[in-house]
């Protein structure tokens, strides 16, 4: 696609290399996780959605967040975050109970149902990790990738326009 002419900068002082940046990143997350969902599924194993709020309330302190907390901090799915806590809890792999520290709010807890529903994906979905993405990158540019999105996450956490030194 780069004809080897100069590319103008695009409105807002975009530069084209950071539109093509962008770009790839996006179909290359969307084309990972469908595929990833695809060898979940194949193996009858949580859908990943459900596997990144496990895991979440598994990292979590007494394996237990409050709902708020926890669609703040999954990566997959912030909208529609009650109705898949709804699913989970139906399924007994988490469970709704009172914050004693705040009224305001329950807590959802990861049941043991849950964890071992954690245990026995992960190897699936390390091998999907494997196969669909790592594989692809050597170890020296996974850690630039990781860097770097890195540094573009926190600067659009906190509000910052600073360009890397």
């Amino acid at each position: 696609m780069d004809s080897g002419t100069p590319r103008r900068r695009l409105p807002g002082g975009l530069e084209p290399a950071g539109l093509d940046a962008l770009r790839a990143f996006l179909t290359s997350y969307r084309t990972v996780l469908d595929r990833i969902e695809r060898d979940l599924a194949a193996g009858d194993l949580l859908p990943l959605t459900w596997y990144d709020v496990l895991l979440e309330l598994n990292a979590a302190p007494d394996r237990r967040l409050r709902q708020r907390d926890l669609a703040r901090t999954v990566v997959l799915t912030r909208s529609g975050i009650s109705r898949l806590i709804d699913r989970l809890e139906a399924a007994g792999l988490v469970r709704s109970e009172p914050n004693p520290r705040d009224r305001r709010g329950g807590l959802i807890v990861l049941t043991p149902a849950g964890r071992e529903a954690l245990r026995r994906t992960w190897p699936a979905y390390a091998r999907a990790i494997q196969q669909h993405f790592a594989r692809h990158l050597t170890a020296e540019e996974a850690r630039t990738l990781a860097a770097a999105l890195e540094r573009v996450r926190a600067a659009a956490a906190d509000g910052d326009a600073a360009r890397p030194a």
